[in-house]
């Protein structure tokens, strides 16, 4: 797995989907053949019971509903080829969901961060990860769009018309603007072949500045990670900024409390490789395979770090 860095599905803790039921809709749902099984038989048996003819709206908190324990299983499971197999039934209920609420922030949100999580980490097809981070940027604009409708359009604007426009996204809609940014950096990595795709990484590196700057706390992890990735992606001599994504490895590290293996990867991978620092490399990626992946909900990305650092390991003198 080559990912360029690790993405994470979660719902926004701030806001609550409302579920509008209909007497139309089919009630004979059924678990698919291979998917998680006590998980998704949970889902499915709820959004089932959800749309039965009586209901008429229901509200599912994100931050305590059926969303974010589906959420929590997925991150909390050892297993990535199961998740692998079973993520995509949850797609598809996502994109009902948006079917009957097209506005609503939180499930164009929760659509946009998982279809870009699948795209990015489990699908190995180019093709079919262009076409769900394709999804998963539509998504995400979507989502800035219900959350502030006068910045809807930014992405089309030039870089300095850009840089003016994030000004104009409040505090309260951080949550909006960071699933914009993340949403557009997996659908940049799965067309790294398209230059026009490539020339927009300044524009989520502001996003996710700007993020920064609304809010320090916000998945503070996860915003130092991605802008260390995206300043060490590419060599100094082609713009890369390896004194700042030093800066921001680090913060990642202390804000994660190192429980984080993929921050370890990324680090050995873009870093280390790229200043053919191999003592450092081995040495974050030892500490990788040495740690217990088992954490609250990263351990599906640690397990997946793991695999990858085994991999860099095991090419490192061919690298070197």
């Amino acid at each position: 797995m080559t990912s360029f860095l690790v993405l994470r599905f979660r719902y926004n803790d701030r806001e609550s989907i409302p579920v509008v039921c209909s007497s139309d809709y089919p009630t004979n749902l059924h678990k698919p053949e291979r998917a998680m099984t006590i998980v998704f038989r949970t889902i499915l048996a709820s959004a089932a019971l959800l749309l039965l003819p009586a209901c008429v709206t229901v509200m599912a908190t994100a931050g305590s509903g059926l969303a974010e324990n589906l959420s929590t299983a997925i991150l909390n499971q050892d297993d990535p080829e199961l998740v692998r197999d079973g993520a995509p039934a949850y797609l598809l209920m996502l994109d009902s969901f948006v079917e009957s609420s097209p506005n609503n922030e939180a499930v164009l949100s929760a659509a946009a961060e998982l279809y870009s999580a699948y795209g990015v980490v489990f699908v190995d097809d180019p093709n079919r990860a262009r076409k769900l981070t394709t999804r998963a940027r539509s998504y995400g604009r979507r989502t800035l769009c219900a959350a502030e409708e006068k910045v809807c359009g930014i992405w089309d604007e030039s870089y300095d018309v850009f840089i003016q426009r994030l000004q104009d996204v409040p505090e309260k809609h951080v949550a909006a603007l960071f699933t914009f940014g993340l949403s557009w950096i997996a659908y940049i990595q799965a067309h790294s072949d398209d230059f026009g795709a490539l020339a927009k990484l300044p524009q989520t590196q502001a996003v996710l500045i700007r993020v920064g700057e609304l809010d320090p706390e916000y998945r503070q992890a996860d915003v130092a990670h991605y802008l260390a990735v995206l300043n060490t992606i590419r060599p100094p001599a082609l713009g890369g900024d390896f004194e700042t994504g030093l800066f921001y490895y680090q913060k990642a590290l202390e804000v994660s409390g190192g429980h984080d293996l993929s921050i370890k990867v990324d680090y050995a991978r873009y870093y280390a490789r790229t200043l053919y620092d191999r003592d450092l490399h081995d040495r974050l990626l030892e500490e990788v395979l040495d740690a217990d992946p088992e954490w609250p909900r990263l351990t599906l990305f640690n397990t997946l770090a793991q695999q990858e650092a085994q991999e860099l390991l095991d090419s490192a003198d061919d690298y070197f």
